[in-house]
């Protein structure tokens, strides 16, 4: 049986799409979220948000580095760093950057647990690659 929240999380979908009853923006919900949230936060660099000049992980910076074990290394440390800086609603249980050559990037494996709630362990998984 699935655990739920006993609280509630809502965020506006990044889509920005609208409700086709109510003509309202969609909005996520949720688990989803705080899966949003934390995509949205390691996806933003410092400097990006109007008057939150040192909201960010500033990943970007990361990937014009040597594609190597000690990059994810400094990856994993920046990401912990953001997470526990900037979103309380989690207690991160694992971090896992892996160097993938053959697609120039890093994968980056994120799981956690929801404070205050008994669900089970939630997971967001990102790569990071170089734009050409």
């Amino acid at each position: 049986m699935a655990k739920t929240l006993k609280q509630s999380f809502k965020d506006l979908n990044l889509g920005f799409r609208k409700h086709p009853v109510t003509d309202d923006l969609v909005v996520t919900k949720d688990q989803a979220a705080i899966k949003q949230a934390i995509v949205s936060l390691l996806l933003t660099d410092p400097g990006e948000r109007l008057f939150q000049p040192e909201l960010g992980s500033g990943l970007r910076s990361f990937l014009f580095e040597p594609l190597d074990s000690a990059t994810a290394a400094l990856i994993n440390a920046s990401v912990r760093d953001t997470l526990e800086r900037y979103e309380p609603r989690i207690d991160i249980i694992d971090i896992s950057t892996t160097p993938n050559s053959d697609e120039n990037g890093y994968e980056v494996s994120l799981s956690f647990e929801v404070v205050g709630t008994e669900i089970a362990p939630l997971a967001v998984e990102l790569f990071l690659e170089r734009t050409r």
